[in-house]
């Protein structure tokens, strides 16, 4: 049911060749980019039009309009399940307690008498967020997007979710309660990389939709690729591929618990991606036993379990130690991390490329992915490497503000006239040196 790769007796290799020895979903965002392409361009110069049309392609639904009537964000709110709105809210709460506290302030530097530097941030005027609607709904996702986007002062904020069948062409009714919820009452009926385009170029008309400086939220791989497309006209968060969970783990770890852990992401996506690094051929074979069983007791084995745990994604890796294991795990850089072994924390203190890092057998991912109060948007396919999750941070633009005096000034003019020339660049120097008559002051 899922792969052994087996690294132990010799040296691991390092850097992009260990990297190359492990397992991976194939996620060509380049491919799908020359297929998006068409449909953003179509929606830039047809707007609400396009996005009907495509409702009624790839969606199923015929829409009259594509904004969500604030009356049915109320709707869906007054007839949420009381135990799903407990639930959101709980997760709401326990968002804004971390992400309230990551809000960074305005910092002034004194540099030399007379000169500052101050560096003050400053919130992105305006987001859409996406909130994908494929093989599952996920609520969960509105406020991993929204808590951090309001935290961070964000004024405007709209959501797009894909229209669905079954809910007359509106999307997911608990993606519009927990909209109203969090207090969004913009949301449109649109998915995939139209939506992407909707937010970039903006559309026109009674329910048109302004234009957005930044997307974020989840998706398929064409929701990844209409955001490559667009990266440099507006901010992105990241090109979400799969999902993905990392456990390290030793002779101590629960196999009932590794095994559930893994399945856990499995049912996301048969791309989903399920690794376990461990030391222990035991707990190896042990997990394995309990995959089966498991299953059997859960839903979506056929159409994403297996097909995930089965696939190139998804492995047994066994190393020699753990410190060949810690070698791994930093390779992969996994969306999320799980470390199950003794001294759990201590190893986990270690760890250096990892979306998220969960700490012992009572943080399961899952716990991260509704109520730790941690974010859920991770970079996956070993992006974590050099990126982080999403945070206030990055819904907001940091701003240095230069103020020098005069005196502040000619005192380093004859350094900065000496490196402008030595870049070939006199007219940087000129630009000081017209100050104070033309001549480089004495320091």
């Amino acid at each position: 049911m899922i792969s052994r790769i087996d690294l132990r007796g010799d040296a691991l290799p390092e850097g992009g060749a260990l990297r190359d020895l492990l397992p991976r979903a194939e996620f060509d965002v380049e491919a799908a980019l020359e297929k998006v392409r068409p449909i953003c361009e179509d929606v830039h110069h047809r707007g609400t039009a396009a996005l009907i049309e495509y409702a009624q392609k790839f969606d199923g639904v015929t829409l009259e309009q594509v904004r969500v009537p604030v009356e049915a964000l109320k709707t869906a709110l007054d007839e949420l399940d009381p135990a799903v709105r407990a639930a959101l809210e709980e997760s709401i709460r326990r968002a804004r307690i971390v992400h309230r506290e990551q809000r960074r302030t305005e910092h002034t530097t004194q540099v030399v008498p007379g000169g500052t530097v101050t560096e003050k941030w400053v919130p992105v005027e305006r987001v859409g967020l996406y909130a994908p609607g494929g093989r599952s709904v996920y609520p969960s996702s509105v406020v991993m997007n929204v808590v951090p986007a309001q935290e961070a002062g964000v004024e405007s904020i709209a959501l797009a979710s894909p229209p669905q069948k079954e809910h007359g062409g509106l999307p997911h009714p608990t993606i519009l309660a927990a909209c109203a919820l969090l207090g969004v009452d913009e949301v449109y009926a649109a998915g995939g990389a139209q939506a992407v385009a909707m937010f970039a170029y903006g559309t026109s008309g009674p329910d048109g939709c302004p234009p957005a400086n930044m997307v974020t939220g989840p998706g398929n791989i064409w929701v990844a690729a209409a955001k490559r497309y667009f990266t440099g006209r507006i901010g992105i968060d990241t090109e979400a591929g799969p999902t993905e969970i990392a456990v390290l783990a030793d002779s101590t770890a629960d196999p009932a618990h590794v095994a559930a852990d893994l399945i856990s992401q499995a049912e996301h996506d048969p791309l989903a991606a399920a690794v376990l690094v461990t030391d222990s051929e035991e707990l190896a074979d042990a997990v394995e036993r309990e995959l089966e069983p498991q299953i059997a007791a859960t839903k979506h084995v056929e159409d994403r379990i297996k097909p995930a745990l089965a696939g190139k994604q998804s492995a047994i890796v066994l190393v020699d130690s753990l410190e060949d294991g810690l070698k791994v795990v930093d390779a992969y850089g996994a969306e999320h991390l799980e470390i199950q072994t003794a001294d759990a924390a201590a190893w986990a203190a270690r760890v250096r490329n990892a979306g998220a890092i969960f700490v012992g057998p009572w943080a399961p991912v899952s716990l991260g992915d509704y109520c730790a109060g941690s974010n859920h948007v991770l970079p996956t396919g070993g992006c974590a490497c050099h990126s982080s999750g999403l945070s206030v941070q990055s819904f907001l633009r940091g701003i240095h503000i230069v103020d020098y005096t005069r005196d502040a000034l000619a005192e380093v003019t004859h350094h900065v006239v000496t490196l402008a020339e030595a870049e070939d660049l006199p007219a940087h120097g000129a630009a000081l040196k017209a100050r104070f008559g033309w001549k480089v002051p004495t320091p």
